[in-house]
């Protein structure tokens, strides 16, 4: 007799977004999305998806009811995904989803309500992890990242954050398998800003291909140019991810590879502090990051 295929129940909530974290997901190759949703992603184990706003093939009432309703019905068994920053100005009526007694449904209400809940949390993208591009000054909508809003509300779930402007559809799915094989990831397999050590735990600057460039006093004086892009205000220097060895689009490329200084997308002080993101970053600010 076969054993029973345990199930996982997903909820990914999509706030202020670009839907950029979704796109990276379905263009997963190995495995593709539809082993991911389709088949044990793990052996024993099955992601049930039940909310996903971009793929879903439902619409209205029926829909927005499965979020109402899976955080009383399914509490502390599913994984709560969350793509996109979360606006809370004008008492979170900057953004909604949905409704709720005939009533606007902010989405600060919806993750509250859906984080509360979980038994963890994955904030997809940078968005998610620390506000990114929404949150940037003067953020006029009160953007937040899911770490911080939850602080602001007193959930205690815990959070992951899996950052990229958009992330790498390996670091998401890495993550979920980590916790479906092993559990929640100990405080010791993430860095100070929550991100899994197994992909955010090398800086850039370290892994480049363009290193040697950098060693040899070697500068790119324009974008084409052969050298080191840090003149040109490479942030490799202030970042990490494994995007060196790892590349995007099926493995195929990454940034600098194709000619682009590194703007730092999977750091907290994405895009505000890492601006102008075509100036070199001044040694003063460098030093900011390390005393940091």
């Amino acid at each position: 007799m076969a054993s029973q295929v345990k199930q996982i129940p997903v909820v990914w909530y999509q706030a202020a977004s670009c839907s950029g974290d979704s796109v990276a997901l379905l263009n997963t190759t190995n495995p593709n999305v539809r082993q991911v949703l389709v088949d044990e992603i793990v052996p024993g184990v099955h992601i049930n998806l039940l909310f996903q706003m971009t793929i879903m093939a439902g619409q209205g009432a029926p829909i927005i009811e499965i979020l109402q309703t899976t955080a009383v019905a399914k509490k502390g068994e599913y994984l709560l995904v969350v793509e996109g920053t979360i606006p809370t100005a004008a008492n979170g009526m900057m953004g909604t989803s949905g409704e709720k007694n005939g009533r606007p449904c902010p989405m600060a209400e919806t993750v509250a309500d859906l984080g509360r809940n979980a038994m963890a949390t994955i904030a997809a993208g940078t968005c998610a992890s620390f506000g990114g591009v929404f949150a940037a000054e003067p953020n006029p909508s009160g953007s937040l990242g899911v770490r911080d809003f939850f602080c602001s509300r007193g959930i205690q779930t815990p959070v992951i954050n899996v950052p990229g402007c958009p992330m790498h559809p390996d670091w998401l799915v890495g993550t979920i398998a980590h916790i479906l094989l092993f559990g929640l990831h100990r405080p010791d397999e993430l860095d100070d800003a929550g991100r899994p050590l197994e992909f955010y735990g090398v800086q850039i600057h370290e892994n480049c291909p363009r290193r040697p460039f950098f060693d040899a006093g070697k500068f790119a004086k324009k974008i084409g140019d052969e050298g080191c892009l840090y003149q040109l205000g490479c942030k490799g220097p202030v970042s990490y991810a494994d995007c060196p060895y790892r590349g995007f689009n099926n493995h195929t490329n990454w940034c600098i590879q194709a000619g682009s200084p590194c703007h730092g997308c999977t750091e907290p002080d994405f895009p505000d502090k890492l601006s102008p993101l075509y100036q070199k970053i001044t040694e003063e600010r460098l030093a900011r990051f390390v005393l940091a």
